[in-house]
C-alpha cells in the first residue's frame, strides 16, 4: 500500500468543476490582483474567524512581515517568540530589523510556554521601568504560534502581555478553524496570521497570505501598506511592499472554505483513529514508544499535522519510507540554533523542550481522504519497528 503524506490530487478530485468554474469566471473578468473576489474572501475570512476585518496579502511570511510593520517594528524593537516553528515565525521579525527573543515550548502542546514567557518578562523588569527593555533594546511584542493547528494558551500569553504593554500577534499560519477559550485563531491578538500554502488545511493553488484583525484602522494601514505604501496611487506617505493577493486564489479558496469544516471534522476523525489504533497495539507513552498530541481542554484542534514524539525517530522514518508511508519532520533543527541566528548568543540546551521535539517528532498523514485501511497499515507498520505484532 502506498500512503502519501499528503494527497492534495484526492481532494481536488471532490471539487473539481466548482474551482474550473471559479477560475473561469475570474479569467472571465480579467482582474487578477485584488478586486472582487480578493474583497469577497476577505470578508468571508473575517467572518469565519470572527476577527471583523481580512487583509489578502501574498503569502503567509508577508502576513508576519506586514503585522511587524504596521506595529511599527524596526532596529532597537524585539519580540518575544517560539525557537520551534517554520522560519517565516522569526525571519519575518528579523526582517524589520528588529531582534527575536526565543521562549521554551510547551512539551506536550508544542506551543508557547505562558509561564516562562511570564518567567522572562517579570526578569527583564527586575532592574528596568516601563519599557520592559532586553539587551538594550524595546521588548514591543510577543508572538505566539498555533503549532499543528491548535491554539496557544492565548488566555495566560494575553495577561501577560497586557501586564507588560506588549502588542500579540498570532502566527496562525497552521490554525485556520481552531478555536480555545480564548477566542478563534485569529481573533485574540492584535492580528492573526495566515497561509493559504497548498499544504495548509486551506491552501491555495500557490503562495497566499491572510492578516486578520479587530480594528479597521489597523486594516485599514495594512491595506496600504500591502501595495507600495500608496494611498491614493502614486502617493506614498509611507514605505511598503508588494504583497497583494491574486484573484485566482482568492477566487479558489472561496471554493474550498465552503469545505473546510467538513474536511476538519475528517482530520479529526482521523486523529481520533490513530490513538485507537496505537493504543489496540499498545505503543501509546507511557508504556509504549508514541507519545500522540492531544487536544487541551476547552481547545479545537484543526490537526494541520498530526505529530507523535518517538525514540529512534529516524530510524523509524526510514522503515516507513520503506512501506511507502510518507512523512515529515517539523522541524529539524530549532530556529535558536539555525546558523543565521547565531549572533544572538543562544546554545544548546537553552530550549531543552524545543531540542527534543525537533529531535523525537514526526508527522504521520492526516489527511481527511486518508482511509482507515491507510491508517491500519501505518499503525502496523508503526508496531512492526518497534517488536509488536501487526
Amino acid at each position: 500500500m502506498k500512503v502519501p503524506l499528503l494527497d492534495l490530487k484526492a481532494q481536488y478530485a471532490t471539487i473539481r468543476d466548482e474551482v474550473k468554474d471559479a477560475v473561469d469566471r475570474v479569467i472571465s473578468s480579467q482582474y487578477f490582483v485584488l478586486g472582487p473576489e480578493v474583497e469577497a474572501l476577505e470578508a468571508e475570512i473575517a467572518a469565519y474567524t470572527g476577527a471583523g476585518y481580512g487583509v489578502g496579502v501574498a503569502s503567509g511570511s508577508d502576513a508576519i512581515l506586514l503585522a511587524m510593520m504596521e506595529r511599527g517594528l524596526g532596529p532597537g524593537d524585539a519580540v518575544v517568540t517560539t525557537p520551534y516553528s517554520f522560519f517565516a515565525t522569526a525571519g519575518s521579525v528579523t526582517r524589520t530589523g528588529a531582534s527575536v527573543i526565543f521562549v521554551d515550548i510547551d512539551p506536550v502542546t508544542f506551543n508557547m510556554d505562558p509561564g516562562r514567557l511570564d518567567d522572562l518578562m517579570v526578569g527583564l523588569t527586575k532592574n528596568s521601568t516601563s519599557p520592559v527593555t532586553a539587551g538594550g533594546e524595546t521588548v514591543r511584542g510577543v508572538m505566539p504560534v498555533h503549532l499543528f493547528g491548535q491554539t496557544a494558551d492565548m488566555a495566560s500569553i494575553a495577561g501577560t502581555a497586557s501586564r507588560f504593554g506588549l502588542f500579540v500577534v498570532e502566527d496562525a499560519a497552521q490554525a485556520i478553524g481552531s478555536r480555545s477559550p480564548a477566542g478563534n485563531a485569529g481573533a485574540i491578538g492584535r492580528m492573526g496570521c495566515f497561509s493559504f500554502f497548498p499544504s495548509k488545511n486551506l491552501g491555495g493553488f500557490g503562495d497566499g497570505g491572510m492578516i486578520t484583525t479587530s480594528s479597521e484602522k489597523t486594516a485599514e494601514d495594512l491595506k496600504v501598506l500591502r501595495n507600495h505604501g500608496s494611498k491614493p496611487k502614486y502617493y506614498h506617505r509611507v514605505v511598503g511592499v508588494n504583497s497583494r493577493l491574486d484573484a485566482l486564489q482568492a477566487a479558489v479558496l472561496r471554493v474550498k472554505l465552503k469545505h473546510l469544516d467538513a474536511w476538519t471534522e475528517g482530520r479529526r476523525n482521523n486523529a481520533d483513529r490513530y490513538r485507537s489504533l496505537f493504543t489496540e497495539r499498545g505503543l501509546v507513552a507511557p508504556d509504549g514508544p508514541v507519545t500522540v498530541p492531544i487536544q487541551t481542554e476547552g481547545c479545537y484542534h484543526i490537526y494541520n499535522q498530526f505529530v507523535i514524539m518517538v525514540d529512534r525517530r529516524d530510524d523509524l522514518r526510514g522503515h516507513l519510507s520503506r512501506a511507502d508511508i510518507g512523512t515529515e519532520v517539523y522541524y529539524p533543527v530549532p530556529l535558536h540554533l539555525q546558523e543565521c541566528y547565531r549572533y544572538l548568543g543562544y546554545n544548546q540546551g537553552d530550549f531543552p523542550h524545543a531540542e527534543t521535539a525537533a529531535q523525537r517528532s514526526l508527522a504521520l498523514p492526516i489527511y481527511p481522504e486518508l482511509t482507515a485501511d491507510m491508517q491500519q497499515y501505518i499503525a502496523d507498520e508503526i508496531s512492526v519497528f518497534y517488536g509488536g505484532e501487526k
